[in-house]
Protein backbone atom coordinates (compact mmCIF):
# COMPACT_ATOMS: atom_id res chain seq x y z
CA UNK A 1 0.00 0.00 0.00
CA UNK A 2 1.43 3.35 -1.05
CA UNK A 3 1.65 6.13 1.54
CA UNK A 4 0.36 9.15 -0.38
CA UNK A 5 1.82 11.50 2.25
CA UNK A 6 5.31 10.63 0.94
CA UNK A 7 4.71 12.18 -2.48
CA UNK A 8 6.28 15.52 -3.43
CA UNK A 9 3.54 18.15 -3.23
CA UNK A 10 3.74 21.87 -3.81
CA UNK A 11 1.35 24.76 -4.15
CA UNK A 12 2.04 27.72 -6.37
CA UNK A 13 0.10 30.72 -7.60
CA UNK A 14 -1.31 30.53 -11.15
CA UNK A 15 -1.68 34.02 -12.59
CA UNK A 16 -3.39 32.49 -15.63
CA UNK A 17 -6.10 30.88 -13.46
CA UNK A 18 -6.04 33.55 -10.74
CA UNK A 19 -5.94 30.73 -8.17
CA UNK A 20 -3.49 28.56 -6.31
CA UNK A 21 -2.60 25.30 -8.02
CA UNK A 22 -1.72 22.16 -6.09
CA UNK A 23 0.77 19.89 -7.86
CA UNK A 24 2.48 16.56 -7.22
CA UNK A 25 5.82 15.78 -8.89
CA UNK A 26 5.22 12.05 -9.20
CA UNK A 27 1.99 12.65 -11.16
CA UNK A 28 2.78 15.63 -13.42
CA UNK A 29 -0.59 15.47 -15.19
CA UNK A 30 -2.57 16.03 -11.97
CA UNK A 31 -3.42 19.40 -10.41
CA UNK A 32 -6.02 21.07 -8.22
CA UNK A 33 -7.08 24.71 -8.39
CA UNK A 34 -8.49 26.70 -5.49
CA UNK A 35 -8.58 30.31 -4.30
CA UNK A 36 -7.26 29.12 -0.93
CA UNK A 37 -3.68 27.83 -0.70
CA UNK A 38 -4.45 25.20 1.96
CA UNK A 39 -7.48 23.91 0.07
CA UNK A 40 -5.35 23.63 -3.10
CA UNK A 41 -2.93 21.38 -1.20
CA UNK A 42 -5.73 19.33 0.36
CA UNK A 43 -7.41 19.04 -3.04
CA UNK A 44 -4.36 17.61 -4.81
CA UNK A 45 -3.79 15.17 -1.95
CA UNK A 46 -7.38 13.91 -2.32
CA UNK A 47 -6.95 13.55 -6.09
CA UNK A 48 -3.75 11.55 -5.61
CA UNK A 49 -5.47 9.39 -3.01
CA UNK A 50 -8.18 8.50 -5.54
CA UNK A 51 -5.76 7.89 -8.40
CA UNK A 52 -3.50 5.66 -6.28
CA UNK A 53 -6.52 3.69 -5.03
CA UNK A 54 -7.70 3.18 -8.63
CA UNK A 55 -4.23 2.09 -9.80
CA UNK A 56 -3.83 -0.34 -6.90
CA UNK A 57 -7.31 -1.82 -7.33
CA UNK A 58 -6.70 -2.42 -11.04
CA UNK A 59 -3.23 -3.89 -10.45
CA UNK A 60 -1.47 -1.10 -12.33
CA UNK A 61 1.92 0.29 -11.35
CA UNK A 62 1.86 3.09 -8.79
CA UNK A 63 4.71 5.61 -8.98
CA UNK A 64 7.11 5.34 -6.08
CA UNK A 65 7.51 8.60 -4.13
CA UNK A 66 10.78 10.41 -4.89
CA UNK A 67 11.51 10.44 -1.15
CA UNK A 68 11.55 6.63 -1.12
CA UNK A 69 13.68 6.15 -4.24
CA UNK A 70 17.38 5.37 -3.98
CA UNK A 71 19.83 7.49 -5.94
CA UNK A 72 23.43 6.48 -6.72
CA UNK A 73 24.69 10.03 -7.03
CA UNK A 74 25.77 9.32 -10.60
CA UNK A 75 24.19 10.13 -13.94
CA UNK A 76 25.56 10.28 -17.46
CA UNK A 77 25.46 13.49 -19.40
CA UNK A 78 26.30 13.96 -23.05
CA UNK A 79 27.72 17.34 -23.99
CA UNK A 80 29.50 18.67 -27.06
CA UNK A 81 33.25 17.90 -27.11
CA UNK A 82 34.06 21.63 -27.14
CA UNK A 83 32.13 22.16 -23.90
CA UNK A 84 33.80 19.10 -22.34
CA UNK A 85 37.23 20.57 -23.22
CA UNK A 86 36.30 24.00 -21.85
CA UNK A 87 35.04 22.49 -18.58
CA UNK A 88 38.17 20.34 -18.22
CA UNK A 89 40.34 23.45 -18.68
CA UNK A 90 38.24 25.40 -16.19
CA UNK A 91 38.50 22.58 -13.64
CA UNK A 92 42.29 22.46 -14.07
CA UNK A 93 42.53 26.23 -13.64
CA UNK A 94 40.48 26.03 -10.44
CA UNK A 95 42.51 23.02 -9.26
CA UNK A 96 39.42 20.84 -8.81
CA UNK A 97 38.15 17.69 -10.49
CA UNK A 98 35.77 17.95 -13.39
CA UNK A 99 33.11 16.23 -11.27
CA UNK A 100 33.55 18.78 -8.48
CA UNK A 101 33.36 21.69 -10.92
CA UNK A 102 30.17 20.47 -12.60
CA UNK A 103 28.57 19.49 -9.29
CA UNK A 104 29.21 22.95 -7.86
CA UNK A 105 27.69 24.56 -10.96
CA UNK A 106 24.57 22.39 -10.68
CA UNK A 107 23.97 23.14 -7.01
Amino acid sequence: MTNIEHYTYRVTWSAEDDEFVGLVAEFPSLSWLDRDQTRALNGIIKVVEGVVADLESSGEAVPQPFAERRYSGEFKLRIPPELHRALAIRAAEENVSLNRLVSSRLS
